[in-house]
């Protein structure tokens, strides 16, 4: 009969914080496993070596690597992979032969615990009980006084190992955080906190209530005195009165930063306009863009009608004149038909040059309706818009003539408004001047976005009546080709290669 396999959590560190269930699955083993760096030294065993006996088993799980290089063929995750398969396999032996095998797990045994990559090879072979274990981040907690959360505030638990940029956009859209992993991370979590307007928060802790326990504010501890066993703690904002903790932030200069939303799907928002939208201490933008945004507690909004783009612009640069962290919405790409320009165009006013302006790219309209429909933007393209708002149409008309005569694909942009309908009747007729009807047009109406469509046509069937602001038009080049698939769906590309 095969043996049961147990994963023990320990706790964080002091034996006593050892359950009275695992202290009891542990002295009773047949077999007790854990593992270990090249050292051979093991937390987790060090934590219950008082329940141990001298006629168990003892399974030390040796790492063949930690954070060192290797010239195992598969690399690193190749010498881990291979390495948890052998332990495996060293397990399954004992449990085959009718033993009761303990795997001990420093804190909590599911909480970024080694356990439970065995559980993933072992659990569906063998009988397996998994005991929960005292966490570090309760055990920091504990050890600063401070509470990680109350009422309905949000914990966020983050590996240090993310980039800083999503690093910070995630620290600053929750109200208390712990972040893992530190030792080698410390410099790009601080970074993140930092940025994130969260440093003057945050806590240390390190090797929590151990006999090597150590707690400091975050922004005054050595990155060279760090090991992998320590953690950044955000305790909960609600209790800071209670605790007398203001955490006052670090002196920090105004700029403006425009970021690009994207065209409205959340997932395409990159990680670095996700960090400058958290670090930001207020939101400028057009009211439509601002809605997309989750604001941080911290955070004012300053949502304006869509055509005063100027005016926007400069009260961006007065908060941040005075001392303010400000970043500017765009949809798409703040460069494309859009606030960038804006910026710095007011930027140019003496009164302001002294104000940091950094730009941070979005996905494009354009790239998104393309994305759908194949890759019409496969070869030479350009972009071009159909309002005439801010500049006169006969110029507007002698680029789409430039342009068709070129042979590019063209993305339109702006094709139609409510008080704009004639404009794209009349660009429709300029393309036909130099394009085939059967010249293939993408339309993409509020791509990203909930009311999200997508359809092809040629330019000879194109209904102007059918567009409205929402929309954006590809119209192919000579090359363009929309080919029927098998599923019935029609792609449409243009090939690198030009066929004269």
């Amino acid at each position: 009969m095969a043996g049961r396999l147990y994963g023990v959590g320990v706790g964080p560190g002091d034996p006593e914080l050892i359950t009275l269930k695992a202290a009891r699955l542990i002295a009773g083993a047949d077999v007790v496993a854990y593992h270990a760096a090249r050292h051979g030294r093991s937390n987790a065993r060090a934590i219950a070596a008082s329940l141990l006996r001298e006629e168990q088993i003892e399974e030390p799980l040796i790492y063949p690597v930690t954070t060192e290089g290797t010239d195992h063929p598969g690399g690193y995750q190749g010498a881990i992979d291979e390495f948890y398969t052998e332990a495996a396999a060293r397990l399954a032996a004992h449990l085959d032969a009718g033993r009761t095998v303990v795997v001990l797990a420093e804190g909590d045994p599911f909480f970024y615990g080694s356990y439970m990559h065995m559980h993933k090879r072992l659990a569906h072979r063998y009988e397996t009980e998994v005991v929960p274990g005292v966490t570090s981040v309760s055990a920091a907690s504990a050890v600063l006084g401070r509470p990680l959360m109350e009422r309905d505030e949000t914990l966020t638990v983050l590996p240090g190992t993310l980039p800083p940029a999503e690093l910070a956009a995630r620290l600053s859209s929750t109200e208390s955080a712990a972040v893992m992993k530190l030792g080698r991370t410390f410099d790009g979590v601080r970074e993140a906190l930092d940025r994130a307007g969260r440093l003057g928060d945050a806590w240390y802790v390190e090797r929590a209530t151990t006999d090597r326990e150590r707690s400091a504010r975050f922004a005054e501890v050595d990155p060279e005195t760090v090991p992998y066993f320590s953690l950044a703690l955000l305790p909960s904002p609600a209790a800071a009165a209670f605790m007398g903790d203001e955490g006052e932030e670090p002196e920090r200069k105004g700029q403006v930063t425009v970021v690009g939303l994207g065209p409205g799907d959340p997932r395409w928002l990159t990680p670095e306009a996700r960090a400058a939208l958290a670090e930001a201490d207020d939101l400028v933008g057009y009211v439509t863009y601002l809605q997309r945004v989750v604001p941080g507690p911290h955070q004012r909004l300053h949502p304006s009608d869509n055509r005063v783009e100027a005016e926007r612009a400069a009260f961006a640069l007065d908060l941040a004149k005075r001392g303010r962290r400000v970043t500017v919405v765009s949809s798409g790409d703040p460069g494309v038909f859009a606030m960038a320009a804006a910026v710095l165009e007011v930027a140019e006013d003496p009164q302001w040059k002294d104000v940091p302006v950094r730009i941070v790219p979005g996905l494009t309209a354009a790239q998104a309706v393309a994305s759908r429909a194949g890759a019409p933007l496969g070869h030479d393209f350009c972009v071009i818009s159909l309002s005439d708002r801010l500049k006169p149409w006969p110029v507007i008309e002698a680029r789409l003539a430039g342009a068709a005569a070129a042979d590019l694909v063209i993305a339109l942009y702006n094709p139609a408004s409510k008080t704009r309908r004639e404009q794209l009747v009349r660009a429709r007729e300029v393309l036909l001047g130099h394009r085939s009807p059967r010249t293939p047009v993408v339309v993409g109406r509020d791509v990203g976005g909930p009311d999200e469509s997508v359809r092809v046509t040629t330019l000879g069937e194109l209904d102007p009546a059918t567009i409205d602001m929402r929309c954006l038009l590809i119209i192919g080049s000579s090359q363009t080709r929309a080919v029927a698939r098998g599923d019935g769906s029609t792609v449409v590309y243009t090939p690198r290669h030009y066929s004269v």
